[in-house]
């Protein structure tokens, strides 16, 4: 098992914010680390308020190691445009992250398991690395001997997400459309992220 399976409820009160925006979440009753010394309120330097963005974002994404998360900014960079924009389409684009915005797996860290045992299939194909790049116009969908898992079908019901805008899915058929890669503002992070501040963080 990948050591970056932690607890999400223990990545938010690391934090000390709704990462997810989940109504179960800790941080709702107790907005404070954990720890005896969690309450206490610090100002954070610069150099602090970045890393805590940049932990926001990897944490967001199910705690990619810091390995990944910086070769992807390396991506990011080596593209043409903003970085800081290239960064979230780049973050967007990985397999795991689409699986979760189609509803198709009811946190980030469920997608990317169900990515990894092989449930999803990328224009037909079975792709099982939830790192993979995923194209515009390419379909993803659920395997058909994979449709009956309870917690696929529960997730694509639930009312606690909407599908944004870059996305197309047919709930009843299981699967969908990756249709755009999408700016900073289109994606519906329940929390503001500043990938401006990862961005310095990594330039400094």
């Amino acid at each position: 098992m990948t050591k970056r399976l932690e607890s999400k409820y223990k990545i938010n009160r690391r934090l000390g914010v709704n990462l997810w925006g989940r109504a179960k979440s800790p941080v709702n009753a107790r907005d404070y680390r954990p720890g005896q010394h969690g309450q206490r309120r610090t100002r954070l330097s610069d150099y602090g308020v970045q890393l805590s963005a940049k932990q926001k974002l990897r944490g967001y994404y199910g705690n990619i190691s810091e390995k990944q998360f910086r070769k992807i900014y390396q991506e990011a960079v080596r593209r043409k445009g903003d970085t800081s924009e290239n960064l979230i389409e780049l973050l967007e684009r990985r397999l795991d992250a689409v699986v979760y915005r189609m509803k198709l797996a009811p946190t980030v860290f469920a997608s990317r398991q169900i990515v990894n045992h092989g449930h999803i299939l990328v224009n037909g194909k079975r792709v099982n690395i939830p790192s993979y790049l995923v194209k515009d116009g390419d379909m993803i969908e659920i395997k058909e001997r994979s449709k009956n898992i309870p917690i696929i079908g529960q997730s694509l019901v639930s009312k606690e997400r909407d599908f944004p805008e870059y996305v197309e899915v047919d709930e009843k058929a299981f699967k969908g459309k990756f249709i755009r890669a999408p700016k900073l503002m289109d994606v519906p992070y329940p929390i503001q992220m500043e990938p401006n501040l990862v961005v310095e963080f990594y330039s400094r």
